[in-house]
């Protein structure tokens, strides 16, 4: 709101699809908005699509969550590998969780996104399998090198650690026959394999590209 000017017109919107074109006016030191035009909808997107990475050092996770906010992945998780150095701290989850979640929000914002993503709170490979796989079989991927094209049944791709899936994550993903697909021909970072994963996953959704026949 800092940035806006008297007579500016902006969207409203509450993040669950609902907008009002509004124009902004300043009472005494205030600045408001004041609507002008009718609330509208629109659906989300759909399949849902989502992208979990595993957490990582430094800032890494936060800039791979920005990326997929702005690239319109609906839900972010990240995960605990075997080999995930980053580790769930209990006493800090809940800080980091809202810190995630008011990142996502606004590269949502600057995206001009209707429908803001949820980011969950971190959870282990095995958890992740079993929730998703519980949804609707075939719908989760796990990145791997030379792993094949995603494909069309596929709406969630998991991004391991720098060190990869470990032998009892890929034993597992193979007993529930989770198929591996590739992002890139070379090793990718996390987060660059993360965002890669999103604009893939996007662009198929939307008809921007196609799968390979």
């Amino acid at each position: 709101m800092r940035r806006l000017r008297p007579g500016e017109v902006v969207v409203a919107c509450d993040g669950q699809g609902g907008w009002r074109p509004c124009e902004v006016v300043r009472n005494s030191a205030a600045i408001s908005l004041a609507p002008t035009g009718d609330t509208s909808h629109e659906d989300a997107a759909q399949p849902e699509i989502t992208v979990g990475l595993s957490l990582v050092k430094g800032d890494r996770t936060e800039w791979a969550v920005e990326k997929l906010a702005e690239l319109g992945v609906d839900r972010i998780v990240p995960l605990i590998c075997d080999r995930t150095i980053a580790r769930r701290d209990e006493t800090r989850n809940a800080r980091k969780g809202a810190r995630l979640q008011r990142i996502a929000r606004e590269a949502s914002m600057q995206a001009r996104r209707l429908w803001l993503p949820v980011v969950t709170e971190p959870v282990t490979f095995r958890e992740m399998l079993e929730s998703r796989r519980a949804t609707a079989a075939g719908e989760v991927a796990i990145a791997h090198p030379g792993g094949q094209a995603i494909p069309p049944s596929a709406t969630t791709v998991l991004v391991g650690p720098e060190g990869g899936w470990s032998t009892a994550e890929l034993d597992l993903s193979r007993a529930r026959d989770v198929p591996r697909v590739g992002l890139a021909r070379d090793v990718l970072r996390v987060e660059t394999a993360a965002v890669a994963a999103g604009a893939l996953l996007s662009a198929l959704r939307s008809g921007l590209a196609a799968p390979l026949s």
